[in-house]
């Protein structure tokens, strides 16, 4: 099983037809976190269970995320989320997936490999997203 770290191929269609609005008062997306047995990439077109990571004060689905409204520089459109905490978590995974939870199919937006298992024992879980530039938003299209 592997988990890569891509914007998912569906995600990519979807912008053409609008499936996805990133504004502030747009659609609503998650984060689920995932263990090393997901097989999580390109092809992942939708949120599924399979290979979810479970534990304590982590519920299915993950939490909602909150978005950094879209802009560009130069010739880079780009969006971001601010960081995102599991509070008091008792959990381990390999990686996550964003989606869109207001989609129809919770239609995939991106996942995620950490590099490695990551694990909180009864404490903060965090994930921290990277800079909203050009050249660091989790989601960029140059």
């Amino acid at each position: 099983m592997a988990i890569t770290s891509t914007l998912t191929t569906s995600f990519k269609k979807e912008l053409l037809t609008a499936t996805h609005n990133f504004a502030t008062n747009g659609n609503a997306f998650k984060l689920a976190l995932y263990t090393s047995s997901a097989t999580l990439g390109a092809a992942t077109a939708a949120f599924t269970t399979t290979g979810q990571a479970t534990g304590t004060n982590y519920t299915s689905g993950g939490n909602a995320l909150t978005k950094v409204a879209p802009t560009s520089a130069g010739t880079t459109g780009f969006t971001d989320f601010v960081d995102l905490t599991f509070g008091t978590a008792t959990v381990t995974a390999r990686g996550c997936m964003i989606y869109n939870d207001t989609a129809s199919n919770d239609a995939s937006v991106a996942t995620i490999d950490f590099g490695g298992d990551k694990t909180s024992t009864a404490g903060d879980f965090t994930i921290v997203f990277p800079a909203a530039a050009a050249s660091t938003a989790i989601i960029r299209i140059a």
